[in-house]
């Protein structure tokens, strides 16, 4: 290989090691349509043998935004890629379609093996846990670019889902349940406040403040949680209407957009336990309940409408497999969003 390569800060040899490392990560999420392996130009799956009536494919590409910084400042690279999964994969399962495979995208500025092999171990531990298959993927070393210690991350997803089963929420009437599915904390929305909060408040990754369970690092860096399961439990027992995925935005701007034109929610905030890093956060922050509910999830990471009349049967299947379920509130005939 080029030595003037590697002088100029792309070593091919190190990058040729990352595939050799991550290859066993990558095996394991693969699923039986998956075509060919690991290194070729592009992935394949086979999709002639599902049965579907009317196929459609349902697409969602995403990053993980500046909680990348704080896994740089912990040096803790191993779930980093579970979120980067959660947020491509939960915006697909929101539009009702059953997730297939992923592909990532890592930008360094100096190729890694070890650390590239911890990111793509938390990418398959996503993957595993939505039942979708890592198929490909393109780490670029761009010294000049990105910080040799530094990195970006991204992904995209594609989903199937028979034309008929799409959830768009045109469903939707007043009286409707609004169920919330619990968060693991922040999952990757709201970074960048965080981040200004830490930076005034001189507040120290490492330490364990009052209140929290973690090192304040830790709790930060948990990752998103996948709900690709979850959603198709609610799937077998009832239509879901709409499915609102909360992410950037908070409930103001995510909810909306489960919903037709003219409708609305009330919801009860009190109807949930929020993690303890959201008041945490407010405190800190001195932020108000209208900020905290327009930038974070709150502790409810997917938000779903369903029959009033079916509410009670499905949170009964929710619960027995173990799922965090709430009843938090009603669709209205009211656009926006009212508080109980």
């Amino acid at each position: 290989m080029s030595e003037q390569y590697k002088q100029a800060g792309v070593d091919v040899e190190a990058g040729y090691q990352a595939v050799e490392q991550m290859k066993k990560h990558v095996t394991r999420t693969l699923r039986p349509e998956v075509v060919g392996g690991l290194g070729a130009f592009a992935g394949i799956f086979d999709i002639s043998q599902f049965n579907y009536n009317h196929p459609v494919l349902v697409t969602g590409t995403d990053g993980v935004g500046t909680k990348l910084k704080l896994a740089f400042e912990m040096e803790k690279h191993d779930t980093i890629g579970q979120d980067a999964v959660a947020m491509c994969v939960n915006d697909i399962v929101a539009q009702g379609a059953d997730p297939l495979f992923f592909l990532d995208y890592i930008a360094c500025g100096k190729n890694n093996p070890d650390q590239v092999e911890q990111i793509v171990k938390g990418i398959a531990d996503g993957c595993e846990a939505s039942g979708c298959s890592l198929i490909g993927g393109e780490t670029a070393e761009m010294p000049g670019m990105y910080d040799p210690k530094e990195y970006d991350l991204a992904g995209f997803a594609v989903g199937i889902s028979e034309k008929e089963e799409l959830i768009t929420g045109e469903d939707v009437r007043a009286g409707d349940a609004v169920i919330g599915l619990a968060s693991s904390g922040l999952h990757s929305n709201g970074f960048s406040l965080v981040r200004k909060i830490i930076a005034e408040q001189n507040l120290n990754l490492k330490d364990t403040y009052p209140g929290l369970p973690e090192p304040l690092g830790e709790v930060l860096l948990t990752p998103t949680r996948l709900y690709a399961n979850q959603v198709q439990i609610m799937k077998t027992q009832s239509t879901l209407k709409g499915v609102a995925h909360i992410t950037g935005g908070g409930f103001y701007e995510n909810i909306p957009r489960a919903l037709p034109d003219g409708f609305g929610v009330e919801i009860d905030r009190n109807s949930w336990k929020q993690p303890a890093i959201f008041p945490f956060l407010q405190q800190q922050g001195n932020l108000s309940d209208e900020e905290m509910f327009g930038v974070f999830n709150m502790g409810i990471g997917m938000v779903v409408i369903i029959s009033e009349a079916v509410r009670e049967e499905v949170m009964n299947h929710l619960e027995q497999a173990g799922e965090t379920a709430y009843h938090i509130g009603m669709v209205t005939a009211q656009e926006g969003i009212q508080w109980l």
